[in-house]
Order: structure tokens, then sequence, then C-alpha cells
């Protein structure tokens, strides 16, 4: 059988390139047509009076599960996710983007994370501190904030945990975003190091690196990992653990990479709000239970969820802040809170309880 010429191999690229112009005409006609179906939406809904009201996240769940249901490559479930969450970011926009807080400045894994599930038509407001992003949210300034949760190798973000005890948001969704630390400075030498700066929880995701490859060097917590970024650029002789984001964002260049001592570190974050939305099928709930101090409490609160089939997903207790020696639990369990058979084991909890609040019911997080 005969080799292909070089001018079959020219004919079979040109033929390829020309497909690809063909592709991509139709895809950006189907998009066009989307972003108008999506603004007769708007019209649908009437005038509401703000981008929040505009959002459904239980009905963007269900379109993305559908993308992943249809994938059959070569393109991974996440890759398709994320295209199709900036094309209905972009549609959203339309009508008025939506403003969502995180824990700031520019370059954070929290920026990233608001990228993740909101894209980036969305509008980024960094601000100081997890307890700011609460604070905006209740007052109406953010429609939406993303607050880290809970790390792979570092347990929950306390933080976040104590503020829903003073707190009134609502819980409205989850993000899972895979976190890789890099180590960044002005030079781009490892032998310039002296101090590293960096948030608390990344200094101690990559300790065992720092341990070997930085044994002299002076850890510094700061704020967050673009705070450890900005103030790397200022000093040559010091370096930053972040995200590459961050490298980007204040022209520091990476010295080493990723250098997290777990190769699956993940970090969750929560999106809060002010409201519960419906059911989209595959939901979390998340509760926050006082219990009475007396033998079996906790069991009898429990209880309930195993005679109704419910799974729970993790339970954690923080100092309930009502008394001395006091605690309430947080508890994640399957389902949401209109479904059946949650609302009779919530029934039967109560009693048992001192209090029950559902902080929220929201989808499952997607690749």
């Amino acid at each position: 059988m005969s080799k292909p010429s070089s001018t079959d191999k020219q004919a079979t690229l040109t033929e390829a390139r020309q497909r690809i112009d063909s592709i991509d005409q139709q895809l950006q006609s189907l998009i066009s047509e989307r972003a108008r179906w999506a603004q007769q939406v708007g019209r649908a809904k009437g005038p509401l009076k703000a981008a929040v009201e505009y959002y459904r996240p239980e009905r963007e769940a269900q379109v993305l599960r559908g993308v992943i249901d249809r994938n059959d490559g070569p393109l991974p479930n996440a890759e398709l996710v994320r295209l199709f969450r900036e094309i209905m970011s972009s549609c959203l926009s339309q009508q008025q983007p939506l403003k969502i807080g995180f824990l700031g400045p520019e370059g954070t894994f929290s920026e990233q994370a608001v990228r993740k599930q909101f894209g980036h038509a969305a509008y980024g407001l960094p601000l100081g501190s997890i307890e700011e992003v609460f604070q905006e949210v209740a007052a109406g300034n953010a429609d939406f904030g993303v607050v880290p949760v809970e790390n792979s190798g570092q347990g929950m973000i306390q933080m976040t945990l104590d503020m829903f005890l003073v707190s009134k948001a609502t819980i409205c969704g989850e993000v899972e975003l895979r976190v890789h630390q890099n180590l960044m400075s002005l030079s781009g030498e490892l032998k310039d190091v002296k101090r590293v700066y960096s948030h608390p929880q990344s200094l101690q995701q990559c300790q065992a690196w720092l341990r070997v490859n930085l044994p002299n060097a002076e850890r510094i917590p700061v704020s967050s990992n673009a705070e450890a970024a900005r103030m790397a650029r200022l000093a040559p002789e010091s370096a930053a653990i972040a995200g590459d984001a961050a490298a980007r964002v204040y022209g520091l260049k990476i010295v080493a990479g990723p250098i997290e001592d777990r190769s699956d570190n993940t970090t969750r974050f929560l999106v809060i709000g002010r409201s519960i939305f419906p059911r989209s099928g595959n939901d979390r709930t998340s509760l926050l239970v006082s219990v009475r101090d007396k033998p079996g409490a906790l069991y009898d609160v429990l209880k309930p969820l195993a005679e109704h089939g419910i799974s729970m997903n993790r339970i954690e207790s923080r100092p309930a802040h009502t008394g001395k020696w006091q605690y309430a639990f947080f508890i994640d369990i399957s389902g949401h809170v209109d479904d059946e058979a949650l609302q009779a084991a919530l029934d039967e909890m109560k009693p048992a309880a001192a209090d029950v609040r559902v902080l929220g019911s929201y989808p499952v997080a997607l690749p």
C-alpha cells in the first residue's frame, strides 16, 4: 500500500480546516440563537428587580447534567461543563451581570471558584474577609457569595462555619476546586528565597515540600494567597505560595509547582445567598442543629434520618455561642428539603433538638 503524498496530506489538512470553519459558523449561529431564547425567557419572567431574580441554579444544574449525560468524548466532562457554563453566564448577563462576593484580592482560589460556578460574565466583588462576604450578601450589595468551607487535607474552615451561627445566609450551591499550589517570586530562582508568604491553610498543605526544599526560609501567614503574591512582588528575597492565577495577576515567575503534599488536594466552597431554590434532582441539604444537654441527645436527633433512609454525608461540631460547653452540629445530608422523606425526618428531629435550622438545599457539585 503506497504512502500518502505530501499533496494528499495537504488536501486532508485543508479539508479538515474547512470543516472546522464550517462547524465554527454553525456553533456561533446556535449560540446567538440560544442567547435570543434566553432573552425571551427574561421577557417571559417579566420586569424583575435584579439579576439575582433571573438566576435559577437548579435549572442550570439540570442543563449541565444533560451536557454530561450526552458527552461521548473526546473532551472530558469538566471541559464541556466549563464551556457550557460560560455560554450560560454570557446569556444571563444580558439581563444584568450577577455580583458575586469572594475572599479577595484578585487571584485567590476563591475567585477561581467564582469563575467555575458563575463564569466570567459575572461581576466578581473581592472582599477583605469571609465575614465581609456574608455581610455584603446580607446587605444585598452582592447577589451571592463564595466562601471556602473544607479542604480535603486540612479539614473544615472554622470561620465559615462560625459565620452561619450568627448569619441568616442560606447555602445555594457548592463548588469543588482542585487546588494546585505554586511557589512564585520576582526572580523565579529558588536560591533567592529567604521567606515565604501564604495563607495558613496553604502553608499547611505544602509543609513537607517546604521542609525539604526551603528548610531555613521563614514562613509568614497572611490573609490570602493573593495578598502573599502582592507582598512577594515588593521584596526580591521573598516568595509566595498561591495558584498560578496569582502569578499572572501580580507579575511573578513560577519557581516550582505544583508543590502541595497531597495529589488530591481539593477545596470545597459554598455559594451563599438569601433564599432556598427548588429541587434540581440531585441535591444536598445542610442543617444546623443544637441539642439539649442530656444522654443520647445527638442519637435522638440523628435517628429519624436513618429511619427514613436519608444518607448523612458529614457532621461537624462547633461551640454554639449560646453558653459554655454548648455545641451546634453542622450536618450535610442527601436530598432536598422539599422531599417527602426529608420533611418527615425533620418533623421528627425538631422535638428531640433544641433547634433545627435548614441552612440550604442545593445542587450537588458538578465536575
